[in-house]
C-alpha cells in the first residue's frame, strides 16, 4: 500500500477523507451512501441499482475472495466509485481469477482505500446521503476546487436513472425444464439472478426495456409481471407507473422488488420521499404484518413509500394494505392488493449472496399466476 498514490473524497458539507487510490485513477462524482454487507460485493459492485452512488463498505476488508466471471449481476460494475478500509492484498479463493483492484482498473472505477470507513458510516448517518466526489492521480487538487467540482453535481433526488441501466433490446431466459408460466420482466435495473430464480420455478422470462408499452408487454401472452429493481428516483417513473396501471386494469397478476415496489405505490397512489441514508446490505429485519414473522433481507433503496405498518387505503383498484415494514425505522417494506393480484416488497429475494429468507416469493408470485388461470 505504501507504493499507491494519494486519494481523497470530499463530501458536499466540506468533509475530507484523505486515504490512498483503490482501483483506476482519477475524478469521480455521485451520492456516497454505505452497504453493510459483510460478503457479497462482486455482486453489489454489478448491482444496477448503485448506478450514479459512491459505496463505502462497512466491513473493515474488502477483497479477500477476489473477482470471478460467475457472479456479476448485470455486464459491469455500475458503482460510480468506491470506498474501503483495508484491501486484501491478495485474493484467496479458488473460484478467483482475479483481484478486486484489478477489475476496477480494467473497468475504470476509481476508488479509495485507507478512509477510517466507520467514522464516514458515522457521518452519512448523522447528515444523510450525500454528493461526493473521490479525486486520485492528476485529479487530485485543493480542496476549494474538488468540492466546487461535488457541489455542481446533481442530485440524487429528481435523478432519472432506469433508462441508463435498462436492456437495449428484449431477451428471453427460458424455463428449466417444463415451463410453467410466462413472465413479462420489466427492466429498471435487473439482476441477473431474478431471471434464473424464476426460471428455476419453471417460468419462462421475457425481459422488456424500460421504454416498452403495454401493447409489448401484452404480446408476450405473459401470465404475469414483474417489476423489477434499479436507481434514482420513483418519482421519475412516470411511464412505468403509467405502464403498472395498465396492468393492475387488466388484472394481470404483478409482483414488484425494490424499485418495483414503488412503482406500484405510485401506481396504487401513494407517495415516495427520499430516506436519510437508505437501506443498503444484507441484514435489514423485516416484518409480515400479517403474521408477524420477521425476515433478514438484502436491500438497496434510498427511496421509500409513504405509509404505515398494516394500513389498509383505498386505490383506484380496490383497496390494499402496507404488508411489510422495517421494524428499525418503520419504513414501508411491502404491498398487497386486497382486490387485485398484485404485490410488491421492498428487499432482494433474489439476493445471490444471500441471505435466502424471502425466497419463497417467487413461489407466492406463482401462486398468484396459477390462481389466475
Amino acid at each position: 500500500m505504501s507504493a499507491r498514490e494519494q486519494a481523497a473524497l470530499v463530501v458536499e458539507d466540506g468533509r475530507v477523507f484523505r486515504g490512498e487510490a483503490y482501483g483506476a485513477l482519477g475524478a469521480t462524482l455521485g451520492e456516497v451512501v454505505f452497504c453493510t454487507g459483510m460478503t457479497g460485493y462482486q455482486e453489489t459492485l454489478t448491482d444496477p441499482s448503485y448506478h450514479g452512488q459512491i459505496v463505502v463498505q462497512t466491513a473493515p476488508q474488502i477483497g479477500n475472495t477476489g473477482w470471478n466471471d460467475e457472479d456479476d449481476e448485470s455486464s459491469r460494475i455500475w458503482v460510480s466509485g468506491y470506498v474501503v478500509r483495508d484491501p486484501a492484498r491478495r485474493p484467496s479463493n479458488w473460484r478467483a481469477t482475479r483481484s478486486l483492484d484489478d477489475e476496477l482498473v480494467r473497468q475504470g472505477v476509481v476508488g479509495i482505500a485507507g478512509v477510517d470507513t466507520r467514522t464516514l458510516t458515522r457521518h452519512i448517518r448523522e447528515r444523510g446521503a450525500m454528493r461526493a466526489g473521490v479525486f486520485s492521480g492528476d485529479a487530485l487538487s485543493d480542496v476549494d476546487t474538488m468540492l466546487g467540482r461535488v457541489t455542481a453535481s446533481p442530485q440524487m433526488k429528481g435523478a432519472d436513472l432506469a433508462g441508463d441501466v435498462t436492456t437495449a433490446q428484449p431477451y428471453v431466459v427460458p424455463a428449466e425444464g417444463e415451463r410453467r408460466f410466462r413472465v413479462a420482466a420489466l427492466d429498471l435495473g435487473i439482476k441477473s439472478n431474478t431471471p434464473r430464480m424464476m426460471a428455476a420455478r419453471g417460468i419462462e422470462v421475457h425481459v422488456l426495456p424500460l421504454n416498452s408499452s403495454l401493447d409489448d408487454v401484452l404480446a408476450v401472452e405473459a401470465d404475469g409481471v414483474f417489476l423489477s429493481n434499479g436507481p434514482g428516483d420513483p418519482a421519475t417513473q412516470e411511464h412505468g407507473v403509467a405502464l403498472t396501471r395498465g396492468v393492475l386494469e387488466r388484472r394481470i397478476p404483478l409482483f414488484g422488488i425494490c424499485f418495483g415496489n414503488q412503482i406500484l405505490g405510485r401506481a396504487l397512489g401513494r407517495g415516495t420521499y427520499k430516506l436519510q441514508y437508505g437501506h443498503r446490505g444484507i441484514n435489514v429485519p423485516v416484518i409480515d404484518t400479517a403474521t408477524g414473522r420477521v425476515a433478514i433481507t438484502a436491500q438497496n433503496h434510498g427511496f421509500a413509500l409513504e405509509g404505515e405498518p398494516g394500513e389498509r387505503f383505498d386505490t383506484p383498484f380496490g383497496q390494499a394494505t402496507v404488508s411489510h415494514y422495517c421494524p428499525n425505522d418503520g419504513t414501508v417494506e411491502g404491498l398487497r392488493c386486497l382486490e387485485a393480484p398484485a404485490f410488491s416488497v421492498q428487499y432482494h429475494p433474489e439476493a445471490a449472496a444471500g441471505p435466502h429468507d424471502a425466497a419463497a416469493l417467487f413461489d407466492e408470485f406463482c401462486q398468484l399466476m396459477s390462481e389466475a388461470r
